[in-house]
């Protein structure tokens, strides 16, 4: 049975009404950060966006009836060059293993600053190889899938609906961009499920030798093991509509014999910063880290309520200008919001219909400035206004702050620790520096069986 709310479902091209699998356990799989370098605006939007779809999901079926599973991507070539690149020095998987800690690590600091739930589950791609090994090897045993010259390809020829979510004709269509055309595939859209690892690149045993995954075969592997053959709702990107969405579900539904992956697929529009495509040639790229800590953007700092509610004001399927208008526009708005405790309030009906009308957080937002004119001539509506922003991420509820704040805290001490072990003193030093300009105060000690440094926080009076 539906419940009012209607999404945008991007594979029949409609807005339909949202009925789950099961209500009782709700299911969403976004697609996460590859964790090579830090993550930039444009990397903001869909965590935003789809950490807002959580929140409404979790207040329509329940707190304890929503799974979100959002992934991390821990391999990957790109990871692989800058692990070369910053760490010429250690063995390779050392230096990976460096490059998406400390990558992941910011990530986790970054988006908590940005006001977003952590996920329910945040599978890593390298924990899930034996998952991905069995797809391949299920999908060469049904015949969509073969061997070529050290590789394993898919197939495409041989599922008649492949195209079905990018609407395109498979005969017009060309590789993906990560893919090459080559001599040994059968057909130019086929794509790679496994791939043979030099000695000097990381790798896996497997049937076909040892090797690493295709970027595709990761998202179907944890999304089965974690959300099932088929769930409710995939996101992400409108960049990953094609190749990769598009190849996720060739994957899944002729492994699992099922003729959807998720009943509904979401995509948020792209992001361009003033007006331009994003290029670090341009001058116009920034990382979430830089517009909330530096001045690189505007010659300030932007706090994460600002950057979240910016984002908020444009629909998520429409391409956003992310400027310094719209910031200071933001920043003006949430000057004249009250503060308040929602206390056990319902958010107000008024922002629940924008939401459920396909996520509509422009409608949600004028919704919740008339509130706040509302609440700030009469204080007893604050309870209603709190709980309404709290749905929106914007002005969390007590705890949530605490949780969501706590959280950055401990993976930038984290960070710091790391950087300590690796005697960059000077980063630690700019860590410990920054949190305390913030209010936050490090303390450091030894553990009393180990001997190693420990570190902990507290927030100065």
């Amino acid at each position: 049975m539906a419940d009012g709310l209607k999404l945008y479902n991007t594979l029949t091209r409609s807005k339909v009404d949202f009925t789950p699998i099961d209500p009782e356990n709700v299911r969403m799989y976004v697609c996460g950060p590859t964790v090579y370098d830090f993550a930039h605006i444009g990397n903001a939007r869909p965590v935003i966006v789809f950490d807002v779809l959580y929140r409404l999901l979790k207040h329509i079926y329940g707190e304890k009836h929503v799974t979100y599973a959002r992934n991390i991507t821990d391999v990957d070539d790109k990871i692989n060059a800058r692990a070369l690149r910053d760490f010429p020095d250690l063995p390779l998987n050392d230096a990976i293993a460096k490059v998406t800690q400390k990558t992941a690590d910011q990530f986790h600091a970054d988006v908590a600053r940005l006001g977003c739930l952590e996920p329910t589950v945040e599978p890593r791609a390298t924990d899930n190889i034996p998952q991905m090994i069995d797809i391949i090897e299920t999908l060469i045993a049904k015949g969509h899938a073969y061997v070529a010259e050290g590789e394993v390809l898919f197939d495409t020829k041989s599922m008649a609906a492949y195209g079905q979510l990018s609407k395109r004709n498979l005969d017009e269509q060309q590789a993906g961009a990560r893919i090459a055309v080559e001599a040994h595939k059968k057909h130019p859209g086929d794509f790679v499920l496994w791939k043979l690892s030099s000695e000097h690149e990381p790798g896996w045993e497997s049937p076909w030798g040892r090797g690493r995954p295709g970027w595709h075969i990761e998202c179907s592997a944890m999304s089965k093991r974690y959300l099932g053959e088929v769930f409710d709702i995939h996101g992400g990107g409108l960049d990953l509509i094609f190749p990769h969405h598009e190849n996720e579900i060739a994957q899944s539904c002729c492994a699992n014999d099922t003729s959807v992956m998720a009943n509904v697929w979401m995509h948020n529009g792209f992001v361009q910063v003033e007006g331009k495509k994003m290029s670090k040639s341009d001058g116009n790229f920034f990382t979430i880290n830089e517009l909330l800590d530096t001045e690189n953007f505007g010659g300030r700092t932007w706090p994460g309520e600002v950057l979240r509610l910016a984002m908020l004001m444009t629909h998520y399927r429409e391409p956003i200008d992310f400027s310094m208008k719209r910031l200071e526009e933001a920043e003006r708005l949430i000057a004249k919001w009250p503060t308040g405790d929602a206390g056990n309030a319902l958010p107000d009906q008024s922002v629940l219909d924008a939401l459920k009308d396909d996520l509509n957080t422009v409608a949600a937002v004028q919704a919740l400035h008339a509130l706040a004119a509302a609440a700030n001539a009469d204080a007893s509506l604050l309870p209603s206004f709190a709980a309404s922003a709290a749905l929106l991420g914007l002005l969390p509820e007590k705890a949530e702050v605490s949780d969501d704040l706590s959280a950055a805290i401990d993976a930038l001490v984290q960070m710091r620790l790391e950087m300590l072990k690796s005697k960059n003193f000077a980063e630690a030093d700019k860590i410990r520096d920054d949190l305390l300009a913030k209010g936050i105060q490090l303390k450091d000690g030894k553990d009393k069986d180990t001997g190693e440094r420990v570190t902990t926080w507290e927030v100065k009076r």
